[in-house]
């Protein structure tokens, strides 16, 4: 039995068990053309438009590696610390399913081509190594549609549909080792790897890692084990986890179900879970205690890889800055404590801020937009921060508006809410809205006059010489002008009206 009436509450969970973590991660390289084939890899082509011969497995065709994806897999080689191997070759996983063409998928499997590497993350002020087993290349599957159904899987469907675009699309594994040692920090460590990897393949621009297209997808693995045990408990493997939030929430559910079991003298059985988008909760899918492995051989029909090592060092010389050597430079360029980017990376605002300010906002402004106002509007719709319909130039654009005083925090916040209702630009909010801080004298004396006028007992204060009862009437021509007044300037002419 793997499923409970209830959970273990998270913290009662990690105080008791010990939590181990692992992740596959699989990302669709940004190539032109498929691993094996010339046929395209655009995203949203018709279905089973984008396939030939080779990628639908046809008697008779050859598969020719694609020299690109060897390379982009290199660089994420590299770029995770690996060794890469003088030589290595290609094999064919054998299974029958239908997104399979060819009923078997040309991967790597005792010999990937890059190994052993690592990644830090950093979390809560805590630096985790987490170790990379292996980085493979393969091919990807294609597309199952299962319609007719209530969930959209294959139970309970009446019928299933398969797009073979997808099959032979350029497809690399980054698989970590077993992550210990992070007890109540498991989650949101593993949701840090996942962020963390995103921004370094985007920065080697080898994929464009939209995990709502699939381009980048995880299984998560978690296993809990009593807290002192010799051993590690069993794992279960959440497959196909498409979001940074999801990634938190899948081990967070896991362990609370993993625990409740233990507690009850269950059994954890080894098997994969779905993960369901709407609950934040895990079923599941298919076991894995007497699955047989897949058989392996190596491929006839594509010779060895063997990189040249002069060619290694050349992609090694041509890699960017990598995230981490960037967020440290610009840390310092900021001037930002280690808080303060522990804050930005939580939130997953580091690029977010770092474009803004590259638009031209001041850092502090950037930050302050960013964390403050937009972090909100994110936690209120349940959306990751770069999910949100606004770019980094809109909220440089309104930063530069406070800063010439034509808006002040109020009003920002009130041009944010309409570009992120889909209303226009900041400047089309401006004009439509009527939100321009009004800063003409002539405009602001005569509701000066009228505060003055309608609270006679806080001007004779200011006039007897108690200045900070002035706040009372910039107050009430705050109100009067529904915040558009320039507070600065109101104050000004109250105590001019009244020297």
């Amino acid at each position: 039995m793997t499923e409970v009436a209830e959970l273990v509450p998270f913290d009662e969970a990690v105080a008791r068990y010990e939590p181990v973590i692992g992740l596959e991660t699989h990302v669709e390289l940004g190539t032109t053309t498929k691993m094996f084939c010339g046929c395209s890899t655009m995203f949203g082509l018709p279905p089973n438009s984008a396939v030939c011969p080779v990628c639908l497995g046809l008697p008779g065709s050859l598969p020719v590696a694609n020299r690109a994806a060897i390379e982009y897999t290199i660089r994420i080689g590299l770029a995770l610390n690996c060794s890469i191997a003088s030589w290595c070759r290609f094999a064919r996983k054998n299974y029958f399913y239908p997104d399979m063409p060819k009923d078997f998928q040309i991967s790597q499997y005792d010999e990937p081509l890059c190994t052993d590497g690592w990644i830090e993350v950093t979390t809560d002020g805590q630096t985790f190594r987490v170790g990379i087993e292996r980085v493979h290349l393969e091919e990807d599957t294609g597309k199952s549609l299962h319609l007719g159904g209530a969930t959209g899987r294959i139970h309970g469907a009446e019928y299933s549909l398969v797009d073979y675009n997808r099959a032979g699309i350029p497809l690399v594994e980054v698989v970590t080792k077993p992550v210990a040692g992070t007890g109540e920090l498991a989650p949101v460590v593993a949701r840090t790897y996942v962020t963390e990897l995103r921004d370094l393949l985007r920065t080697l621009r080898v994929s464009d890692v939209r995990m709502e297209e699939g381009s980048l997808r995880c299984d998560v693995n978690t296993s809990l084990a009593p807290r002192g045990a010799a051993q590690w408990g069993t794992r279960t493997e959440t497959k196909n986890v498409n979001s940074l939030r999801s990634v938190e929430r899948a081990v967070r559910f896991e362990i609370e179900r993993q625990a409740a079991l233990l507690d009850a003298a269950q059994r954890v059985v080894q098997e994969t879970r779905h993960f369901h988008e709407d609950t934040g909760t895990t079923t599941a899918g298919r076991s894995k205690e007497e699955a047989q492995d897949y058989r392996y051989f190596p491929e006839p029909d594509l010779v060895p890889v063997a990189p040249p090592p002069e060619w290694v060092e050349e992609i090694r010389a041509s890699l960017p800055e990598l995230p981490a050597a960037r967020r440290a430079r610009l840390q310092a360029e900021w001037n930002l404590s280690d808080l303060d980017m522990t804050a930005l990376h939580n939130a997953g605002a580091f690029d977010l801020v770092e474009q803004t300010v590259a638009a031209g906002a001041p850092p502090s402004d950037a930050r302050k937009w960013w964390l403050g106002e937009l972090a909100r509007k994110a936690n209120e719709t349940g959306v990751d921060l770069s999910a949100l319909h606004i770019t980094p130039a809109e909220v440089a654009r309104v930063s530069a508006l406070v800063q010439t005083g034509m808006l002040n925090d109020k009003l920002a916040r009130q041009v944010f809410d309409g570009v992120l209702a889909g209303e226009g630009n900041p400047d089309e909010i401006i004009e439509a809205r009527s939100l321009a801080v009004v800063s003409d004298d002539s405009a602001l004396l005569e509701v000066v006059d009228a505060a003055i006028a309608a609270n006679p007992d806080v001007s004779d204060k200011i006039r007897d010489g108690k200045v900070p009862a002035v706040d009372r009437l910039v107050g009430a021509v705050m109100k009067a002008t529904r915040g558009r007044a320039d507070a600065t300037r109101v104050r000004e002419l109250i105590l001019e009206r009244l020297a």
